[in-house]
């Protein structure tokens, strides 16, 4: 059966492939190949502007030559490394005779054996996965990530005065602002997106056992320290040293716990949303072409919301699985790291999915003042709270213990009620009328 949108396996590539298909160029297989093409022709590189005495006479002018190798090459170019694998059963081992291929096209086949040059796999998986990762945070998902944040600014800010009932525990509670709760999302994004903003991309960059043995024993006067360290920062990624032969991925880890603790942000935010739509506080933009329901022609369902919220909750599995396992491995290496790192771009690619279905989501919103207010206006015992305050502040017995006795009776509170209570309080005039002024449009707080 032919690959397509319908017959594929994943929804990633399937259902949402056109929401998720600019990840291809840093997640695919193809890409993949490509990184790695990536990691050896910089690393050759760098090799020949130590100098080592063996490339010192090597024309530097070919250096774009070779980093067209993986900057010009294509699909159908990346299926010769596929069928070189078939022979090698080893897909790094393919990369490098790949790239000998090519330097037997360009006549320089007398360098070819310093491509992969003393390294092992994990020198050039280890560099090119992290380095295929940060540029798809980079480019793709940061981006996408700064659209969210600037819209729930926006929102923060166009909504900062209207009041609104909180609700803890599900109750009514003292009223807040409908621009404040959506600044508390806002800030925990912009936190969580400063911490991101501090780690490092690592890689690992040693040879077989991260000692650097075989760079060593062939050239023991070269810093082969400084120069993995040099080489690794030109890609802008951190090294990791020492290590086994494989990255610890403790670093990786760190930012797969700051993007799930990201997602997670956005839960809450898709999970309150949708209650206050249930509340009617938001209404939401129809589309006249969309069906809600199968059965009931009415309902305009949040379903946006109930989207974003799937996919983060998949990201956040993977990312949970990803951080926890891959910095576990028997003794200098064993091979489940492998397998796992290919599925890096699975959370990234559902948390996308996210962001799309969230940004579309609150593009629907429409903010319903009328039910906000009506809310308030049939919640006045959450006033009860200011005018205890207050009544301790003037050292009146028993402030809590009177306003519990007032509005825990069963029956409702409104603006009557409160404001007969006030009229016989044992207070002054000048504290009766602080007291009427308090309501629960006003009684907001900062």
């Amino acid at each position: 059966m032919e690959l397509s949108s319908l017959t594929a396996v994943s929804p990633v590539d399937g259902r949402y492939a056109g929401k998720t298909e600019i990840l291809r160029e840093y997640f695919s297989e193809f890409a993949l190949i490509r990184y790695r093409i990536r990691v050896e022709i910089e690393y050759f590189i760098a090799l020949c502007e130590i100098p080592l005495p063996q490339l010192a006479d090597f024309d530097r002018s070919l250096f774009g030559k070779l980093r067209d190798i993986y900057r010009t090459i294509t699909p159908e170019e990346a299926m010769r490394v596929k069928e070189i694998e078939k022979v090698t059963n080893h897909d790094v081992k393919a990369i490098e005779y790949y790239i000998k291929e090519h330097f037997k096209t360009l006549g320089i086949s007398k360098w070819g054996e310093f491509v992969h040059f003393g390294l092992t796999s994990q020198d050039i998986n280890n560099t090119s996965v992290p380095l295929s990762f940060k540029e798809a945070m980079e480019d793709v998902c940061l981006p996408a990530l700064q659209e969210i944040t600037d819209t729930i600014g926006r929102m923060s800010e166009e909504w900062k005065d209207i009041p609104m009932l909180a609700k803890t525990h599900g109750q009514p509670a003292s009223p807040t602002r409908v621009g404040k709760e959506f600044k508390v999302f806002l800030v925990r994004l912009q936190e969580q997106l400063r911490q991101l903003s501090l780690l490092e991309y690592p890689a690992k960059f040693g040879g077989a056992t991260g000692n650097m043995n075989a760079h060593r024993v062939a050239y023991p006067d070269i810093d082969w320290i400084s120069f993995g360290d040099r080489f690794v920062s030109s890609l802008g990624l951190k090294r990791s040293f020492p290590t086994t032969q494989i990255e610890h991925y403790d670093n990786l880890a760190a930012l797969f716990d700051n993007i799930r603790r990201i997602n997670t942000i956005l839960i809450d935010m898709c999970r309150d949303i949708w209650t206050y739509i249930s509340m009617e506080y938001f209404r939401q933009k129809v589309n006249r072409n969309e069906v809600g329901s199968s059965a009931m022609p009415h309902k305009v369902n949040p379903i946006d919301f109930e989207n974003a919220e799937g996919n983060l909750g998949i990201a956040d599995a993977m990312l949970t699985h990803l951080s926890m396992k891959l910095p576990v491995s028997r003794l200098q290496r064993d091979l489940t790291d492998s397998t796992v790192l290919r599925n890096i771009g699975m959370p990234l690619a559902h948390g996308l999915i996210a962001i799309s279905s969230l940004k579309k989501g609150l593009g629907k919103l429409i903010i319903n003042e009328d039910a906000i207010r009506a809310d308030l206006e049939r919640n006045w015992a959450v006033v009860a709270e200011a005018i205890q305050t207050i009544l301790r502040r003037e050292n009146y017995p028993d402030p809590y213990e009177t306003l519990k006795a007032l509005t825990r009776t069963g029956k409702a509170i409104d603006h009557e009620t409160i404001a007969d209570f006030i009229e016989g309080l044992d207070v002054s005039t000048s504290v009766k009328e602080e007291l009427r002024k308090i309501t629960p449009m006003t009684y907001t707080g900062f």
